[in-house]
């Protein structure tokens, strides 16, 4: 690397005269001297750092001696203050040396002596004799550098940030033991500056953020226990008792360990964290009946007129028996909710409720809006993870119109049991409806619209019916998830007569990983060509997707389409005129054009799930069972595919992403 001034005139200010950094105000009763503001730097600032400057290709072991080489070259050994920090105290320091090879600085106490502590026993000679016993060196994290305006330590503050942010948020204290023929960056540095910048910017659910401290705390506290059973083992070949039964607790420790870095790394990547690291849901737990065993409307009236009552009673109120029946009112429709037991139903009147919160329903409950969607709206306000989470049985949603501003999930996640959606507007922020594993969705006769992802996301394992519905103007219509893992089964899919249009993506996609065969050689570029080939083949091309489908499911690379387009066009083109009218002839056109798209996406999803079933058979085969059942052991996906309408979608009607 060029270690010159000038490729470091964005980390510091050699070259110019006065600082380029702010200042802070330190916290406290006593007066400090301003500190360098170095806190607040962006993601591909410390990005840059990190790879360019400071770690580079480094492997686990080298990092520190890499960060001692970075600090030598741009720090200041001596001549500035700083404030020295800890949860106990803070004192005014003067550093007079640098040991760069253990990342510590030489400090004196300056004069005046300014210390604050929690009590009054951190008196002078209290520090003077605490940096004693320290050899007065310090860790370099520790330390806040002091303002200075002449530009001349904004080198040695920025420098010091990057070493107290990395041992702060990137170091583990097992990354040491990492296998070394890993780039350090990219295995560890990258994914784990990523997630810290998502979670400051509100990209990550808070639970999930919960959960990663949960692991990482669980994973620290396991990793020194393991630690000083390793120590306490002595390094001689000694038999004993005691040593073996070390050695089997110290296994089993490593074993945990192991198995939450594991889960750690999963959350750090932004590709797998929602699929295999959130299970948020999982306990939450339904009310059930009520000890009475009575089920109650709840009725949630925006402002409650006699007319209105009357109506009430009349439509919804007084059904054919009606002895016994409880009605409870409530001024918003989380509070209704809320108090909802299995069987209970709520009825919104017509309005604007605006919620801060979310609507967690854990039994099966039915939501309706009195009236048109667009007169019962619900809109969330503030920012938030979630606006509905459903894990009851059988949910119903009718009616209503649901409004997402500043969401880190989707509008409506369907995370256990089966839910249904009618007659409902959906106007997203992030993506729409999520049905995640062993979830169902029934959604029909609604419209969904504004998501910056997927419109519909479909987990493996999942059951999801779209029928009459619209969902539009989305990155991506409709996605269906990975399903070839061995530990998911496919999807089953029904999309019946819905307009999806107006997306910047495709219609639909599917996600999948590219299996081990496709990127052998060079069958990885016949792969991705077939793929290519599948979502840019001509509209009068289309006839040759059953070839194009055996080919996925067997790897064998397409032939050349060019004579087979030409013939059919050319087929096309020797028929008989006997449409003459323009209008009639672009109406057949059209409706042959969505017919295709139809039979494409079942086609293609069914070939995808067709190839797991193909792996299912080939493992069952490597463990022994020659013969299986395949009603047993059928993972295929149910596709029903029919009178949909794919229009003005970006990238077309369907597409297959590989990662």
């Amino acid at each position: 690397s060029d270690w010159s001034a000038d490729s470091w005139s964005d980390y510091g200010s050699r070259d110019k005269p006065g600082t380029t950094l702010g200042r802070a105000v330190p916290d406290g009763n006593v007066l400090f001297p301003d500190i360098f503001h170095t806190d607040h730097l962006l993601f591909y600032e410390r990005f840059r750092a990190y790879q360019d400057y400071i770690l580079a290709d480094c492997k686990a072991s080298e990092v520190k001696q890499f960060i001692a080489d970075y600090l030598g070259k741009v720090l200041e050994p001596s001549g500035w203050q700083a404030i020295w920090r800890t949860d106990v105290f803070e004192v005014l320091v003067g550093v007079v040396d640098v040991n760069f090879s253990a990342l510590k600085a030489v400090v004196q106490l300056s004069e005046p002596f300014l210390c604050e502590s929690r009590d009054s026993s951190f008196t002078l000679e209290c520090m003077q004799e605490l940096l004693e016993l320290k050899e007065h060196q310090i860790l370099l994290q520790e330390l806040w550098v002091v303002y200075d305006e002449s530009g001349e330590f904004d080198q040695t503050a920025l420098a010091i940030e990057h070493v107290r942010f990395f041992y702060q948020c990137i170091w583990r204290t097992w990354d040491e033991e990492e296998e070394d023929e890993f780039d350090y960056f990219v295995r560890c540095v990258e994914p784990r500056l990523r997630l810290h910048y998502d979670v400051l910017e509100h990209r990550v659910p808070s639970g999930l953020v919960a959960d990663y401290q949960n692991l990482l705390s669980q994973c620290e506290e396991l990793y020194e226990k393991f630690l000083n059973v390793r120590n306490s083992i002595s390094s001689n070949d000694s038999d004993s008792e005691a040593e073996n039964v070390s050695m089997v607790e110290g296994l089993k420790l490593y074993d945990k360990v192991e198995h939450l870095k594991q889960k750690l790394k999963l959350i750090e990547n932004p590709l797998l964290r929602y699929v295999f690291g959130y299970q948020k849901y999982g306990s939450l737990q339904a009310k059930g009946l009520r000890p009475t065993g009575a089920k109650v409307i709840h009725v949630v009236p925006w402002t409650m007129t006699a007319s209105l009552l009357h109506l009430l009673a009349r439509d919804k109120l007084c059904p054919e028996s009606c002895e016994g029946l409880e009605i409870q009112f409530h001024c918003d429709p989380l509070a209704a909710v809320n108090a909802c037991y299995e069987g209970d139903r709520v009825i919104i009147c017509p309005g604007h409720y605006v919620v801060d919160g979310v609507f967690c329903i854990a039994d099966s409950v039915e939501l309706e809006g009195y009236g048109l969607p667009d007169d019962v709206v619900i809109e969330k306000q503030g920012k938030g993870d979630n606006f509905f989470d459903c894990t009851g049985a059988n949910i119903k949603i009718s009616n209503l119109k649901l409004v997402q501003h500043d969401a880190v999930e989707g509008i409506l996640n369907v995370h256990h049991g089966k839910t249904t959606l009618e007659n409902c507007v959906l106007q997203c922020e992030t993506t729409g409806i999520t049905v995640r594993t062993s979830a169902e969705l029934l959604m029909k006769n609604s419209d969904l619209y504004g998501a910056k992802g997927a419109g519909v996301e479909i987990y493996p394992g999942s059951a999801c019916t779209l029928l009459h519905n619209g969902i539009h103007h989305c990155k991506e219509g409709i996605l269906v998830k990975n399903f070839l893992d061995e530990d998911y089964e496919a999807p089953k899919i029904t999309m019946v007569n819905n307009m999806i249009h107006n997306n910047e993506g495709y219609g639909v996609v599917l996600v999948r990983p590219a299996m081990p065969s496709e990127i052998k050689d060079s069958s990885a570029q016949r792969t991705k060509g077939i793929f290519l080939f599948l979502e840019e083949t001509p509209k009068a091309s289309r006839s040759s997707i059953p070839r194009i489908l055996d080919c996925i499911v067997r790897n064998t690379p397409p032939t050349q389409a060019g004579d087979e387009t030409a013939c059919a066009e050319g087929s096309r083109q020797e028929q008989p005129g006997c449409v003459t009218d323009e209008l009639e002839l672009y109406k057949r056109a059209e409706t042959c054009e969505q017919t295709e798209n139809n039979s494409e996406i079942a086609n293609v999803l069914g070939a995808i799930s067709a190839k797991k079933s193909q792996m299912h058979k080939k493992r069952l085969s490597e463990l022994g069972f020659a013969e299986a059942d395949d009603n047993l052991m059928s993972q295929e996906m149910f596709v029903s595919v029919e009178g949909n309408q794919f229009k003005w979608n970006g990238k077309g009607s369907f597409g297959v992403f590989l990662f």
